[in-house]
């Protein structure tokens, strides 16, 4: 089968198992607060509109002081103004980010038919530590660095891995929970700093075999309950196949908060990446991976149609006035916490250098951290203005610009938006 590990891996067995899991105790990660242009909601990326440097290869970054690198494959139709899903897959231990593109990304890449952007970090030591959150760290820096070149809908980022690199995924999940819209762990463990208790939920599928004999199937079960919890859902103990029945059985968790969902597949076989029923011609892990990712929509703020008369026919009004601005904010809410981020259009004639956007929160809401913004006070009518780099916003221009907060059950959109004064539509 492409892209699948080496005979070496297959049969490291238990040994190396509770060699990574003895690892895995001593391993620190940084904590899952979203920070500066780490955000789950929908935004234009710096390299919307952007004719782009990067192309399909392998890259080198500096991150945590030192060189790291990268593969990166682009649809093979790629359009500077759509901001497309994009798909982290992480290697195994020993394998590489070759390993991942050569078998086209666990299957995702055929599947998401010129509609993702895909990146293959590398581990350090072919694995994934993540010590002192060094591995957390890296998939920062080069999403920072993918998303100043090409156009992403950041709130359609996904992480997947197998072993290793589900363990990676997991911890993805755990650290940047407002950047990555779900996760797919397949034979995964807290091997990489992950979290026994996530604060945030997260989309997650979990893939593991009855008799994986590396990682046993009870470690993916234990990762997959963390965001059980997390998402709100009905614990349970799902069905899974039968020894030697060559099948597998795919479970969606009920009771999940709307837009999280669990789902989890356990499968009669052994510690692979990319397992196959019997008497099947190719893996089922891409096509439900897939489906899974793309069934999320990009979040953004819902429209309310106009009003009507008796007869069906909209109501005589009066235009507006021409407003100075558009302004737009997509909210992505957990139990006491949400993002958001706001888009602003300079719908005026004259360009701006340097601006503010005023707005109102919803009573409760506490503005703890933000980005491409600085934010006075935190609570009430808040003034958000401009950082260096979009101090310029040119006629029909639009910037883009977020927050963490802190709710007391209210976690709606702020409202009454005001650009330098002028009242937005």
């Amino acid at each position: 089968m492409t892209g699948q590990p080496t005979r070496r891996h297959r049969i490291l067995g238990t040994a190396v198992a509770a060699v990574l899991l003895a690892a895995a105790g001593a391993i620190a990660l940084t904590g899952g607060t979203a920070t500066a242009g780490q955000t789950g909601t929908l935004a234009a990326t710096a390299g919307c509109g952007k004719n782009p440097t990067l192309r399909d290869g392998t890259y080198t970054i500096q991150s945590g002081g030192r060189a790291r690198t990268y593969q990166l494959r682009l649809p093979g139709n790629y359009d500077n103004n759509r901001a497309y899903r994009l798909v982290v897959g992480l290697h195994w231990l020993n394998g590489s980010a070759s390993d991942v593109v050569g078998n086209g990304f666990y299957g995702l890449q055929a599947q998401a038919a010129n509609s993702a952007i895909f990146v293959a970090p590398q581990g350090l030591d072919a694995g994934w530590a993540n010590t002192g959150g060094r591995d957390v760290t890296l998939v920062d820096d080069i999403l920072r660095t993918v998303e100043n070149d090409l156009c992403v809908d950041t709130s359609q980022r996904f992480a997947l891995g197998f072993s290793y690199g589900g363990a990676m995924s997991f911890a993805l999940a755990c650290a940047r929970p407002a950047v990555f819209r779900a996760v797919a762990p397949i034979a995964g463990a807290n091997l990489s700093g992950g979290c026994s208790s996530a604060s945030q939920p997260v989309a997650y599928f979990g893939i593991h075999g009855t008799r994986d004999s590396v990682l046993n199937i009870s470690s993916g079960r234990s990762i997959r309950d963390v965001f059980v919890r997390a998402n709100g859902c009905t614990a349970q103990n799902p069905p899974e196949p039968g020894q030697n029945s060559g099948t597998h059985i795919t479970t969606a968790y009920t009771g999940c908060r709307s837009g999280y969902p669990v789902q989890w597949a356990a499968h009669d076989g052994d510690h692979v990446p990319l397992p196959t029923d019997r008497n099947a011609g190719t893996s089922w892990v891409g096509p439900e991976v897939w489906r899974f990712f793309s069934q999320f929509g990009s979040v953004t703020q819902p429209t309310t149609p106009p009003p009507t008369t008796p007869t069906g026919t909209p109501p005589t009004t009066t235009p507006p006035a021409e407003t100075a601005c558009r302004a737009t904010a997509a909210v992505n809410a957990w139990n006491n916490g949400l993002t958001a981020n706001i888009t602003v259009t300079n719908t005026g004639g004259s360009a701006l250098n340097g601006w503010t956007l005023a707005f109102t929160l919803p009573a409760g809401q506490t503005v703890t951290n933000g980005w491409n913004a600085t934010y006075t006070p935190t609570s009430g009518r808040v003034t958000a203005t401009n950082v260096g780099h979009n101090a310029q916003l040119a006629p029909g221009a639009s910037v883009t610009f977020g927050f963490q907060a802190t709710h007391t059950g209210d976690s709606g959109a702020p409202a009454a938006y005001a650009l330098n004064g002028s009242a937005c539509g």
